[in-house]
């Protein structure tokens, strides 16, 4: 399980680094779909998450104006689901 957490703290990290402009946003979802492959949990996560990745990268092709959801809720709710992630591995 040690390896799945430090898989899932990675992708975290890239996640906070990416919100600080210090990672592009399109390596930072390339990250997390590689590495959420190798995450032992339920189908119903890569479901949301893939559909959480796909907003983000739709929403990064428009202006924050433009666009019909906000990155920052976006964003916020990829912590939310790493959070969910991280009690379901734990449990």
């Amino acid at each position: 399980m040690s390896a799945a957490l430090d898989t899932l703290t990675r992708m975290t990290d890239a996640l906070a680094l990416s919100r600080q402009g210090g990672m592009p946003q399109m390596a930072m979802i390339r990250l997390w779909r590689d590495s959420s492959a190798h995450l032992p949990l339920p189908d119903q996560y890569s479901e949301v998450l893939g559909n959480l990745l796909d907003r983000i990268e739709a929403s990064a092709l428009f202006s924050e104006e433009s666009c019909s959801f906000s990155q920052k809720d976006l964003l916020d709710s990829l912590q939310l689901w790493a959070d969910k992630a991280q009690a379901k591995l734990t449990a």
